[in-house]
């Protein structure tokens, strides 16, 4: 996608956002989260994560409606996982099921966190520990299919490869 068309989309969110803010009977707080969550977005999707995450931290200190905390802890959670920070990422993904355990996509993250760690633990020959973190992240992707059943095709394969089967 070229800079143009991200920052289409982006205007195009933003618009869309401040039309519903207007809308919709929200308190000053309530828009003030919202702003600073919307501001998140932006920052997350050109990768300014510092910026990213000094504007979430600042939505969930306002924030009190546990579903719309549950993305604000979602989107913490990309940013540590796409600097490698996979420990403090599963954080704020349990933190986010917590509030919303109807998030497929956390769930997913969960999932593939564990699959990336099973591999690790098997290229290390830590066959037993590589079988339990592959055993979790089965478990986190069948209940992630089971919310978004047409979703995580390349998980909803592996888990037949490896008859761990989608029930």
């Amino acid at each position: 996608m070229s800079k143009r068309n991200e920052n289409f989309i982006d205007q195009t969110f933003t618009l869309i956002a401040e039309t519903i803010l207007k809308i919709f009977p929200t308190s000053r707080c309530e828009k003030t989260a919202f702003s600073y969550y919307r501001n998140g977005m932006s920052a997350q999707s050109f990768g300014k994560y510092a910026e990213a995450l000094k504007n979430y931290y600042e939505a969930l200190r306002l924030e009190t409606d546990a579903y719309d905390r549950s993305y604000i802890l979602y989107n913490i959670g990309l940013i540590y996982s796409d600097n490698g920070k996979h420990g403090r990422s599963l954080e704020y993904y349990y933190q986010a099921l917590e509030r919303n355990p109807s998030l497929p996509q956390a769930l997913n993250n969960i999932a593939v966190i564990h699959y990336h760690r099973g591999s690790q633990a098997l290229e290390n020959g830590s066959i037993e520990i590589s079988k339990i973190l592959f055993d979790k992240a089965a478990d986190y992707w069948k209940e992630a299919i089971r919310l978004a059943p047409t979703n995580y095709i390349s998980a909803q394969n592996w888990l037949r490869r490896t008859n761990r089967c989608v029930h």
